[in-house]
């Protein structure tokens, strides 16, 4: 029975722990010792050169939206190049690409006539590029005017290895599941910022947008599910900071369908595990921040689904005469039928929008549960097909 509670409690810990003790934590140490202070260009200085690297694989609905919003941009033209770099694609995504190539000359085209995945066409686009600084977005992700300079000003400080923007979301519906995707990344930013100004030390950017000094990019392994995250670890590990920029927007539709952002997380979560086996030497000594921030964010996080299994079977064990854990075990089987609710709500076109919170957080564990097996089971190819753009 002291073994049930001990392992009871300690999943209840490690849920708690990574979603609301540590981003308090963090706040507390920002409150006592200050946050951390980066220098940063003026617009009117010098600034470096940036090489925007791109995937492509049939984005014709977004891409010319995309290139446009990179070229109507108050930094200097003449320190911007834009590699795209299209996977064999099969719609008219070449076709528009090209036709801007003619307005815009600081596009550079790449056609890949067979299929390579993004992780290897962006390792090729960065063996061309010239820029100090390499830049990585997706086709559907959309700049302000000045999300360049505001993405790369941090670069004036040699301590600053990689900065990303803050990614905010549009086309939120109540039907779906896009009003919760909206509030996860909305947290996440808030605590990538927090790590930011406490330690330096963000623990992975947002794909859709963020850059790094070039002499610090590895090439990414051509198997690996999440290149953002390995690129950003590779910073750390040099010493470097990776910082979060809160004043460099962009803009993303969000994901409303379930099934495809049950899919695109699968996904995402052995890539997690992946790097998890790469970089597992970056969690000692524990009392590093690196380390703390490391396991407190992300491990933690992704082992959610085995603390929230250890804790309903332990509770179990433990209702055996008393009424607490009697009534703690009653409340998790509760919160574990909701989602069902949730789904048989849904048929009927009732949204609720609390219950589909927890459908958000019990899909995004299962997710994690199930590329924690994939990722057992090996990895062998990285090549995608993206999410569906403009979901309705």
């Amino acid at each position: 029975m002291i073994a049930a509670v001990i392992i009871f409690w300690f999943c209840v810990w490690a849920v708690a722990h990574s979603y609301v003790v540590y981003p308090l934590l963090l706040q507390l140490k920002i409150f006592v010792k200050g946050k951390r202070e980066y220098s940063s260009f003026n617009t009117n200085d010098d600034l470096p050169t940036v090489s925007i690297l791109m995937a492509a694989y049939n984005e014709e609905l977004v891409i010319g939206q995309k290139i446009r919003s990179i070229f109507k941009t108050n930094y200097p033209l003449h320190k911007i190049e834009l590699w795209v770099g299209s996977d064999n694609s099969t719609d008219s995504t070449n076709q528009i690409v090209q036709d801007l190539c003619g307005e815009f000359p600081e596009i550079q085209f790449v056609n890949f006539e067979n299929r390579q995945g993004k992780i290897l066409i962006i390792n090729k686009l960065s063996e061309r590029a010239n820029g100090e600084i390499l830049l990585f977005t997706d086709a559907n992700v959309m700049f302000e005017d000045d999300t360049l300079f505001e993405t790369l000003k941090y670069f004036k400080d040699e301590k600053v290895g990689l900065v990303d923007t803050h990614m905010k979301n549009y086309g939120l519906k109540k039907d779906g599941i896009s009003i919760q995707e909206k509030s996860y990344i909305s947290r996440e930013v808030f605590v990538k910022h927090l790590e930011s100004d406490a330690f330096g030390t963000m623990i992975g950017p947002f794909g859709g947008c963020y850059a790094v000094r070039k002499e610090l990019f590895e090439k990414v392994p051509s198997n690996y599910l999440v290149d953002d995250f390995f690129v950003c670890m590779n910073v750390l590990s040099a010493g470097k900071a990776a910082i979060n920029n809160i004043n460099a927007l962009v803009y993303e539709d969000v994901s409303n369908i379930l099934s495809i952002e049950f899919a695109r997380k699968i996904r995402i979560a052995a890539g997690d595990f992946q790097n998890l086996n790469y970089f597992k030497k970056l969690l000692w000594p524990p009392y590093r921040p690196l380390a703390f921030c490391f396991l407190s964010h992300k491990v933690m996080r992704w082992f959610g689904p085995f603390f929230l299994l250890g804790a309903l079977i332990s509770n179990s064990v433990l209702i055996q005469g008393s009424e607490f854990y009697k009534l703690l075990f009653l409340l998790q089987l509760i919160v574990t039928i909701l989602p069902f609710i949730d789904f048989i709500l849904k048929k009927f076109h009732l949204h609720i929008v609390f219950l589909r919170f927890i459908t958000h957080f019990y899909t995004m564990n299962l997710s994690l549960l199930i590329g924690f097996i994939k990722s057992i089971k090996g990895v062998k190819s990285n090549v995608w097909k993206p999410t569906r753009r403009l979901q309705e």
